[in-house]
């Protein structure tokens, strides 16, 4: 198996040197919407679905065909809809050469299913996950996190969103339907074949072309009325600072993991790798005629003049009978009360140049913490490195105390899934162990850094009731997955 997948890693582009942005036009291509997966049968309390992992090509850059991996087919992932309390089980199937491992980014599920890094579906082999879906509506993704190869994969196709609704969002009367329109950016480098000219780098991995929904720099023609964009950061490396090039502000009403408070206006929104950041633009401000840019306006990795990332066309006057409310839930505020739990964990590179985590070099046979259910803990990211980590945490959201260097944003106010830590700056966060037991991840989301290798493991122990009624008879009912490298684990 490392044999084959040493070779399938193998791809080096045919075409002779690469297209850079300035070889592209912007706004000539149309937004394109992933498609939303449907279910191939509905139980009374459960939706199965299956998805194929397999090659495919797309034309990304125009006139060009790109080979990409995907789930079924599709570049970024089809979008899978999930009901608050109404569990989904995903029948995964891997037609590639290579073994894959699907993580639910910001999913509160039983370790099984999390996507191990060192949990992979073999070649040929079918894998089945359950997602309860108890937790509250949010913005949430997959992508593979398959140990040492989740850079690679993720850079050929291998990520999609994930969204739950709930009856106390769909009360609030926010735009829906086709006004309701998610965002996925990444950023890419690509030979002039039009093939993918991926790298792999244990610091960064950066692309010239931006991309949205998979597609260059496009346009989409909009009406003058509200409508609401769910904003994921899937690039590997690159931080954005989301701007409109008329200087009116964007209205952001959610982040990592749902609503906001209150909508929270501001003049830019950053957005590092894997945040969410749900934002509300009203176009009924423009005439129709307008032209309105969503542009990225530099970050620390790459401080440049702003680079249009889309453009909104303003092409028709429609009613709207969306709202935007003052109040959009209720907030439970956690507090580091006395005998909380503390931790540090201190992000630099070590002697070898690995990224590490106090000291440690990611290793699936060590564990590296044990919370309890039931417990809350803070956590301190103490960032000695120059560069900025966008620090994940599986199984739980959390809360955003203080940091060293900044006052906390108003749109850091509300729960949270992955954080900034800036250069030589230190962050505090806080939250509570519920759900499940096992074995589960934190790692930087900088995709170069989890693969070399700024990742630790903890085992979250006590008793757990969720996990007995959600996941008896379903995971791994298919197939036993193959063990790859030195990241196995048994199921």
């Amino acid at each position: 198996m490392t044999a084959i997948t040493a070779a399938a890693l193998a791809l080096p582009g045919t075409g002779v040197g690469v297209v850079t942005a300035r070889d592209l036009k912007p706004f000539r291509v149309p937004l394109a919407i992933p498609p939303v997966m449907s279910p191939v049968r509905r139980e009374r309390n459960r939706d199965i679905y299956e998805v194929t992992m397999r090659k495919a090509t797309a034309e990304i850059l125009p006139g060009k065909r790109t080979r990409t991996w995907t789930f079924d087919g599709s570049f970024p992932g089809p979008t899978i809809e999930a009901t608050r309390g109404r569990e989904i089980v995903i029948r995964r199937r891997n037609a590639l050469r290579v073994p894959t491992t699907t993580h639910l980014h910001g999913g509160e599920v039983p370790w099984r299913s999390d996507g191990h890094p060192g949990l992979a579906i073999a070649p040929g082999q079918t894998y089945e996950y359950v997602y309860p879906n108890q937790q509250e509506a949010a913005t949430l993704w997959y992508h593979d996190h398959l140990c040492k190869h989740t850079s690679k994969n993720n850079y050929m196709g291998l990520a999609g969103l994930y969204i739950i609704r709930d009856e106390a969002e769909e009360e609030l009367n926010l735009p829906r339907g086709r006004y309701d329109i998610p965002l996925v950016l990444q950023d890419r480098r690509f030979h002039s074949d039009g093939s993918f000219a991926f790298k792999d780098k244990v610091d960064d991995v950066l692309g010239d072309v931006y991309l949205v929904n998979g597609r260059p720099m496009p346009f989409l023609k909009v009406a003058n009325r509200k409508y609401r964009f769910r904003i994921l950061n899937a690039s590997h490396s690159r931080g954005y600072r989301l701007t409109l090039d008329s200087g009116e502000p964007l209205i952001q009403i959610g982040s990592d993991q749902g609503l906001l408070a209150a909508p929270t206006p501001g003049a830019d929104i950053p957005l590092w790798p894997a945040e969410r950041a749900e934002v509300v633009i009203d176009f009924s401000k423009y005439p129709v005629g307008s032209r309105i840019v969503l542009q990225d306006a530099g970050d620390a990795i790459d401080p440049t003049a702003a680079r249009p990332l889309m453009r909104f066309e303003v092409n028709r006057e429609e009613d709207d009978t969306s709202s935007l409310p003052p109040v959009l839930r209720q907030i439970e505020k956690l507090l580091p009360l006395p005998g909380v739990v503390e931790r540090e964990f201190v992000l630099r590179k070590n002697a070898t140049g690995k990224w590490v985590i106090n000291g440690k070099p990611f290793d699936a046979q060590r564990i590296d913490i044990s919370p309890k259910l039931g417990d809350t803990e803070v956590w301190t990211f103490n960032n000695q490195s120059s560069v900025t980590h966008p620090m994940h945490i599986h199984l739980v959201r959390f809360q955003v105390l203080d940091r060293s260097n900044l006052q906390v944003s108003p749109t850091e106010m509300g729960w949270k899934d992955t954080v900034r830590v800036d250069p030589s700056a230190r962050v505090r966060v806080i939250m509570r162990f519920d759900g499940f037991t096992g074995r589960y991840m934190y790692h930087c989301h900088n995709l170069a850094h989890e693969d070399h290798s700024m990742m630790g493991q903890m085992r979250v122990t006590g008793r757990s009731e969720m996990e007995t009624t959600a996941v008896g008879g379903y995971v791994g009912s298919t197939a036993t997955p193959a063990l790859p490298y030195r990241c196995d684990i048994r199921r």
